[in-house]
């Protein structure tokens, strides 16, 4: 026998989510002989015995594996592409402005008549199916700017989809397919999710479908933005895990181990575009408002809590001479007839707590504000002199009342929109525009917009057309500044007197 003793390590087997987790290692015996049919033993006085093989663990380490919660919801996942018409100057064949200077553009000299342009693929991204009669929740993202949806399910059928509202804020948007008794997902409890519990991302990435990822709840309500140093995002409340996530599972379903969805997959920490270690999804507790919402008003019911706040830092702590609690939101104004005003919270408090829940952090108040309405009723606890306090308020909307706010829609302006004939262009030497006619109760007249005014440009874009004002509309409402939801209009009447107005489409 070679006097070098020979260990083969014939089995590695770490059972992470079955009936039990077990390493099998081969051992020399004293001869020098292998042996493979040692008896497994959790005897805990021969685990030390020279020569034992023994047994790491022999209980479940979850109550499931992945196989239950993937095959109970690979079905109520769905693929969604979106095609659009390109814009512009559609380009036939090779064209290089050099080699025309020299030598013509063929297509100069020999005028051909373009085709239409046709749509295109767009994206790709992934759906929920949350009712057995094809109500679908996905991104935003995944269906902005489509002309159309085309959504395949898990068995191949296909069917078009029309989009029933979008929430641009949170990146969530409601579609619908013309389908019945669909596989569901039912909804689950993302604030009974615990940090480091199991998750499945099951989606399409780049195209693959029916793709399920495993990973663990790394976080919650984790803001992206102060991770990566950018803009501030709509929610700032998200699920972040260690399943990967990929281009293609935009909207699609975290579920835990019972298969219930409790997020949809939106976004990734990357730096070249794909997964690199991180990903996040928005929690149910929203997005079932948000539907909910879409579903019942056409429109989300937004409501403010009327601060300008802060997190508490060390630094203001310090100079505020605040002991009685180390984090939470330092309110550095309140707005006039807002929520928080009307409650009595004043600057200088520091909310710790909505109906209970701690906020230790903006994404946690966020969180908590956006299960609301208008008009609902919460409790918030604050610190105020180093004592703590809990006031009710009752929540306004943007504009500072209880109502309900209706769908945003270009009939909101209150009139029609009228093709201006070529005589009275060359009467008013303009070379475009479109006159209003019809005026109403809206937001036209609330500006002061008269009927027959004509309307030339909006936002510093040309008007030649009703569909030109309703493309500008919807443009401006996509917007998450509410404060950017602004119409400048530059026109004229028909006497030739020039106008301008600031048409208000805040909520």
């Amino acid at each position: 026998m070679n006097n070098t003793v020979k260990t083969t390590l014939i089995g590695f087997a770490v059972a992470t989510v079955s009936s039990a987790a077990t390493i099998t290692v081969l051992m020399p015996d004293s001869s020098g002989n292998s042996f493979a049919d040692t008896q497994l033993t959790d005897d805990a006085a021969t685990v030390n015995q020279p020569g034992n093989a023994f047994r790491v663990a022999n209980h479940p380490g979850v109550e499931n594996d992945f196989t239950t919660a993937a095959e109970s919801t690979i079905n109520g996942v769905v693929s969604i592409k979106s095609y659009a018409t390109p814009r512009g100057r559609q380009s036939q064949g090779y064209s290089d402005p050099f080699f025309d200077f020299f030598f013509g553009s063929p297509y100069r000299q020999q005028p051909q008549q373009q085709e239409q342009p046709k749509q295109q693929p767009m994206g790709l991204g992934s759906g929920v199916i949350i009712s057995a009669d094809g109500h679908i929740v996905t991104n935003n993202h995944v269906i902005d700017g489509a002309e159309r949806l085309e959504i395949t399910l898990n068995d191949n059928r296909t069917f078009n989809a029309t989009v029933l509202g979008t929430d641009p804020t949170t990146d969530l948007a409601l579609i619908k397919i013309d389908a019945t008794d669909l596989p569901v997902i039912p909804f689950g409890d993302s604030d009974a999710l615990k940090i480091g519990e199991w998750v499945l991302a099951v989606g399409n990435p780049f195209g693959f479908t029916s793709t399920v990822t495993a990973g663990i709840v790394s976080a919650k309500a984790r803001s992206i933005s102060q991770a990566t140093n950018s803009r501030r995002m709509g929610i700032e409340s998200y699920i972040q895990t260690d399943a990967a996530v990929n281009p293609g599972n935009s909207g699609g379903a975290l579920v835990n181990l019972r298969g219930e969805l409790v997020g949809i997959n939106t976004a990734i920490y990357s730096q070249t575009g794909n997964y690199a270690g991180y990903s996040f999804a928005i929690p149910t507790s929203i997005v079932t408002k948000i539907m909910t919402d879409i579903k019942t008003y056409g429109t989300v019911q937004r409501a403010v809590l009327g601060i300008a706040f802060t997190e508490l830092t060390p630094e203001i702590r310090e100079k505020k001479d605040i002991t009685a609690v180390n984090d939470g939101i330092y309110v550095e104004e309140t707005t006039d007839r807002g929520a928080a005003m009307a409650a009595g919270i004043k600057p200088g408090d520091v909310i710790v707590a909505i109906n209970g829940n701690p906020t230790h952090n903006s994404a946690q108040l966020t969180e908590q504000l956006n299960r609301y309405r208008p008009g609902d009723k919460i409790k918030v606890s604050f610190i105020r002199d180093n004592k703590k306090q809990t006031v009710e308020v009752t929540l306004f909307n943007n504009q500072g009342s209880t109502r309900i706010v209706q769908a945003a829609s270009v009939t909101s302006l209150g009139c029609a929109f009228k093709k201006l004939s070529d005589e009275t262009k060359k009467q008013l030497k303009i070379s475009g525009g479109v006159q209003v006619t019809g005026l109403k109760d809206g937001r036209f007249k609330d500006a002061g917009v008269k009927d027959g005014f004509i309307v030339l440009d909006i936002n510093n874009a040309a008007v030649n057309s009703a569909d030109d004002v309703e493309k500008i509309y919807n443009a401006i409402m996509k917007s998450n500044d509410n404060y950017d939801k602004v119409m400048f209009i530059t026109g004229i009447y028909p006497t030739g007197k020039k106008m301008y107005y600031a048409v208000d489409l805040a909520e």
